[in-house]
């Protein structure tokens, strides 16, 4: 039994066969349409999410599996049960549980509970499953992922930043993250200190002009998450400088994808000219959620 419930939890090596494994799904799915017939998977939602829940849905739809969903927020584990005895009896009733919630330390309890594998569907420090869906992305643009350069622009601090560097450097990609000079809004020291012995490279770039110069992806999310709401007013002045817009796209390679994780803020951290220019992949890396879930959870159960 596997969990996952921070990029760490895979090696180059197990996130290059989740990879793999998806772009193989995603080519041939009528294989794999009863590949995880009788599993059920449990997703528990602290937090609600368009693409997380739906993409995990008709992905497990998709391998011949049943999907529950599970809104924690409606009254959470019932009579003030704790979340270990809560997870422990899910284990009983499922094969997988994925759960998004604000809290990592709730996810690493999740993990010590559970007799089945849990996967982390989002939490304030991490977002492995959308950085799988942006590697597998970047891999069919690119035909590969050595050696490429990704500049993060935004808010460096935020979980998908996060994700970004561990998951791109661990194939050997080399991040650079544009972001404000703040050390909110830019990656912890401990983040990269943890990453140095990955394949690929991380920097940190202030300027966005020479943060995105060479750059083969430009990658954007949303300046106010959910839960920094209290920020907003700062956030606002302090990112327009890093809205991903004609002019910056320009300075990169002239072959450059543009990405975001959606929901995006059309006008505010990327342009609509920019969204829907023919260098962006964003439709097609939200698709992707579901191909690289299914990679991962094929791997997770398979027998």
């Amino acid at each position: 039994m596997k969990h996952v419930l921070s990029d760490f939890d895979l090696s180059s090596e197990e996130l290059g066969e989740v990879l793999s494994l998806s772009a193989e799904i995603k080519g041939s799915p009528e294989k794999y349409l009863h590949a995880l017939e009788g599993k059920t998977l449990i997703m528990l939602f602290e937090l609600p999410s368009l693409r997380t829940r739906i993409s995990f849905e008709a992905g497990m739809s998709g391998l011949g599996g049943h999907a529950i969903f599970y809104g924690v927020s409606e009254g959470g584990f019932s009579r003030s049960e704790t979340l270990g005895d809560g997870v422990a009896v899910l284990s009983r009733y499922s094969s997988c549980i994925m759960a998004r919630v604000l809290s990592q330390e709730a996810m690493e309890k999740m993990g010590e509970s559970a007799t089945v594998p849990v996967i982390n569907g989002m939490t304030e420090l991490y977002h492995p499953c959308q950085n799988m869906a942006d590697l597998l992305t970047i891999q069919e643009k690119k035909g590969g992922l050595a050696g490429l350069n990704i500049a993060y622009v935004g808010d460096g601090g935020c979980n998908t930043a996060a994700s970004t560097i561990i998951g791109c450097t661990s194939m050997g990609m080399n991040v650079t993250i544009v972001c404000p000079d703040d050390p909110q809004y830019s990656p912890s020291p401990e983040l990269l200190e943890k990453v140095k012995a990955n394949k690929g490279s991380v920097k940190v770039d202030h300027n966005s002009s020479t943060g995105v110069r060479d750059a083969d992806v430009i990658y954007t999310d949303v300046w106010v998450s959910a839960g920094m709401e209290e920020e907003k007013q700062k956030r606002m002045t302090m990112f327009p400088p890093y809205q991903v817009n004609t002019e910056l796209v320009k300075k990169a390679k002239p072959d450059c994808i543009v990405m975001h994780c959606l929901p995006a803020h059309r006008g505010l951290e990327l342009t609509s000219e920019v969204m829907d220019s023919p260098q962006s992949v964003v439709m097609d890396q939200a698709e992707n959620r579901m191909h690289a879930q299914k990679g991962l959870l094929y791997w997770l159960l398979k027998e």
